[in-house]
């Protein structure tokens, strides 16, 4: 006797305009709204049954034991093992900062690609497979060409992948390695972006951060989740991570509030802090002003996946910012270079750039005294250093090369 095992299914859950509120009812994944083109958000099933924290437990250490806030009907068909990534405690930055305690989440160390943009295209691949979509695609600044590129390579589904033409190398070869289409733009983020948005609407394909941008966006609500769960069931009072098209703010924020609404933890939800660099940083400026929209920037600084001159999330970002009484700071490409020396030294881990200007951000937030020795801090790494070694290339030229000779050692010792 044979038995048939039957094959996981997933199907999306529908959309509707947040700002309109009207459904989305096209069988194809779409941006925004036809109707007032607002930002389209995935709608969860009001009856759904919410775990209880033993039962997330019990449940393998992915993303998708949080599955019930993730925007799908059924299992999981694709990237079944990511997430989960470590909180390490960081003693030597709690002292640096004035804090009372300092975390490190390392998605710095993220399955399979070392980042944080693993988590979203979890969520994105899901949503090619559950629409029957030909391919999926991206823009990129780096850190999403390559999570997108392994994504598919291993779900055996054609990528293809728009990149600015003057990425770091690094980055480029950690695509390329998987095999996909990869297409250089002459040009910024925001001119790779545009031609994408093209693109979703002339073929079949999911783009992950443009048509399927809703079901992408959920999967880094998961940082906020494992946060929580990683404190043992508790709540920072402050979280600092780096802005680029300003979702993952906004997404901790839904990920915090989702787990207090749900009765999993308790307390106010933790002040959100958001770091850009000076050379492309409209979202704090925005934050600054207090009011008005976006004003795009032309980038220029040497942390690229955050250059993003025209951020599609900013407003939501800036606001969120507001609403939690956090805020932000804007840093320098020396500041960079020198916070991803110092985190290095102080924590034994090497973050890119990005990670440089969320530590940067941090020692900024502390000096003006927006952190303080009451504060429980974690500080969201999103990428291995190892991608923009070229960062700290100059340091290079301060390394002695000597002859083998003990006398050699000895001069430079003493």
């Amino acid at each position: 006797m044979t038995t048939t095992v039957a094959p996981e299914t997933l199907t999306p859950f529908p959309l509707a305009c947040s700002n309109c509120g009207v459904p989305h009812t096209s069988d194809r994944p779409a941006a925004i709204c036809l109707e007032c083109l607002g930002p389209l958000e995935v709608v969860y099933p009001a009856d759904r049954v919410l775990p209880d924290r033993d039962t997330i437990a019990a449940r393998p250490r992915t993303l998708w034991r949080y599955r019930e806030w993730l925007p799908f009907e059924g299992s999981p068909v694709a990237a079944k093992d990511t997430g989960w990534t470590p909180l390490q405690e960081a003693p030597r930055v709690a002292q640096a900062l004035g804090v009372r305690r300092a975390w490190l989440k390392l998605d710095t160390l993220s399955n399979p690609t070392l980042s944080f943009k693993d988590r979203v295209v979890t969520t994105a691949i899901n949503a090619v497979r559950a629409f029957g979509l030909d391919a999926i695609g991206c823009a990129s600044t780096g850190n999403l060409a390559n999570a997108v590129a392994a994504a598919a390579a291993r779900e055996g589904i054609p990528a293809w992948i728009f990149v600015p033409h003057d990425l770091e190398l690094a980055k480029l070869v950690g695509t390329l390695v998987y095999g996909p289409h990869l297409v250089r733009v002459r040009g910024t983020y925001d001119d790779v972006n545009r031609l994408c948005a093209q693109l979703a609407d002339e073929y079949p394909w999911g783009i992950a951060n443009v048509n399927l941008r809703a079901y992408y966006g959920e999967g880094s609500k998961t940082m906020a989740f494992e946060i929580v769960e990683q404190l043992r069931w508790q709540l920072p009072t402050a979280v600092i991570a780096p802005m680029a098209g300003g979702s993952l703010v906004t997404k901790l924020r839904k990920g915090f509030g989702e787990f207090l609404a749900a009765g999993l933890v308790d307390g106010a939800l933790p002040r959100i802090y958001g770091a850009q660099a000076t050379g492309c940083s409209p979202i704090v400026k925005l934050f600054e002003r207090g009011s008005g929209g976006i004003v795009p920037e032309i980038p220029s600084t040497i942390a690229r996946s955050l250059a993003i001159g025209n951020p599609a999330d900013g407003l939501a970002a800036s606001r969120v910012l507001r609403e939690t009484n956090g805020g932000a700071a804007a840093v320098s490409d020396d500041e960079i270079r020198d916070a991803i020396r110092e985190l290095a030294s102080l924590t034994g881990v090497f973050g890119e750039t990005a990670a440089g200007v969320t530590y940067a951000g941090a020692k900024a937030l502390a000096r003006r005294g927006a952190l303080g020795p009451d504060d429980d801090v974690v500080i969201c790494l999103t990428g291995n250093g190892l991608k923009t070694a070229e960062a700290l290339h100059a340091d290079l030229d301060g390394v002695p090369t000597i002859n083998p000779r003990l006398r050699e050692v000895e001069a430079l010792v003493n």
